[in-house]
């Protein structure tokens, strides 16, 4: 049987370039006898030349000239793994007018112009495929697009920041401070130098704006989704939330039923939740369909080699073909559409951990519950603690029943007025997954 051979350009020698470089020259044989597509590396463009890398290239593979890519006819796909937003979108857009399909991981780039390079590519009669973006090595993109097409989504919940959940995973089993934990990550390379991103909850509301466009059909903003990370969280917290049978996780969660929920922070969920026990670097998003049921993806979401097998399983679908028909048949409601459908933050119904520190004195529950009952909050649980903090002041954890976000953010304005309560409540949304059961 003959073979067809694909020609591929990649722009970006860095760690995932590398992993994508060693993927297609060690690993051609055994896809072309799998798929029947021989995929060649004809050049990799990078600005740096000179650094080691993991992989060797044969001689006068590796450039820092563009051109080399964008006017060789022979390249019929362009691998982008540059990242960010600037350069990496000019390099994709010369891709698509040079009439190459576009294979990326820059999850950052499609979630702030996702829109622009599809029309590009539509225009162009070309494709773009993403597995990689979102999760790494979890083929959760095509998982939506294709294996649970015949469902409607209602609802996805995600670890989806591996650098976030080995902090959090750290701070739950070995009891380390929030700066002990990241510095843990960034020795083992789980987190940058510059934290921000991952810490601060962007990187997660990148993902869940592409997973939640394809899981609801529609043009998803970033200014959709309600946003807060890990950097306040303190290991009390987590100590308190776990007597009270909480594990706390970063979550990205969407939610559809006749309006868009969209949100990334920390959430409160029952330990014995699936997501609940996934630990260290590790990624899982759980997806609720309306015929399926429920399905969990899991694995990792980082590093050279998952991503790189992403980045080349798109490879190897755009060569074949199926990558263009999907692409074809990506219909996403546009944003004059959309927009109306999102729900905001404030009208959000959940249960809530709120911790107070409090004077140690008579009257202190009768002050906090006053102003709870005015806003109609109702209290599930209570714990104290004896541990004395700064003014003489103790611990105390309430979690409610479920409550509108905007009336727990008006009593929580209240508590800071009141001269027992020391400083500012910590709270933290409890997050309630459903999960089938035989």
């Amino acid at each position: 049987m003959s073979e067809q051979i694909v020609k591929i350009g990649l722009v970006g020698f860095g760690t995932v370039g590398s992993g994508v470089a060693k993927l297609i020259l060690e690993d051609a044989d055994s896809i072309a006898a799998k798929t029947g597509v021989r995929l060649e590396l004809a050049c990799v463009v990078d600005t740096d030349t000179k650094s080691p890398r993991p992989v060797k290239l044969p001689d006068g593979l590796l450039t820092s000239d563009l051109n080399r890519l964008i006017k060789d006819d022979s390249i019929k796909i362009g691998v982008e793994l540059v990242g960010g937003t600037g350069v990496a979108k000019q390099i994709q857009l010369q891709m698509l007018q040079a009439g190459k399909d576009v294979v990326t991981a820059n999850k950052a780039l499609l979630a702030h112009h996702g829109s622009e390079l599809y029309k590009a590519a539509r225009e162009n009669n070309r494709c773009i495929a993403f597995e990689a973006s979102c999760a790494g090595g979890i083929p959760i993109i095509s998982g939506l697009r294709t294996g649970l097409s015949a469902n409607n989504i209602t609802a996805m919940y995600g670890i989806v920041n591996g650098t976030c959940n080995y902090i959090l995973s750290n701070m739950t089993g070995k009891n380390e401070e929030f700066a002990e934990a990241l510095a843990q990550a960034q020795k083992k390379g789980y987190a940058e130098a510059d934290p921000i991103l991952d810490i601060s909850g962007k990187d997660s509301s990148h993902k869940l704006a592409i997973l939640a466009s394809i899981a609801f059909g529609c043009e998803i903003s970033l200014d959709d989704i309600y946003v807060e990370g890990i950097d306040g969280i303190s290991k009390d917290d987590i100590r308190y939330g776990g007597e009270m049978g909480y594990v706390l996780k970063l979550l990205a969660i969407g939610q559809k039923n006749n309006r868009i929920s969209l949100r990334v922070h920390p959430s409160f969920i029952p330990r014995e939740n699936l997501l609940a026990r996934v630990n260290g670097s590790f990624n899982a998003i759980s997806i609720f369909g309306s015929a399926v049921g429920q399905v969990m993806f899991y694995g990792r979401g980082a590093g050279m080699m998952p991503t790189a097998s992403a980045v080349v399983a798109d490879i190897i679908d755009v060569a074949l073909g199926n990558s263009a028909t999907s692409f074809r048949q990506l219909r996403l409601k546009p944003r004059n559409e959309t927009a109306p459908l999102i729900d905001k933050i404030s009208n959000l119904v959940s249960r809530f951990y709120i911790r107070m520190m409090v004077r140690d004195q008579a009257g202190v529950f009768a002050q906090i519950g006053k102003i709870l009952a005015h806003e109609e909050i109702s209290i599930s649980g209570i714990l104290q603690h004896e541990g004395r903090g700064p003014a003489n002041s103790i611990p105390i954890v309430v979690t409610t029943h479920p409550t509108q976000q905007s009336r727990v953010t008006a009593a929580l304005k209240d508590l800071q007025f009141l001269d027992t309560v020391c400083g500012k409540a910590v709270c933290i949304r409890i997050v309630d997954i459903p999960e089938d059961k035989d």
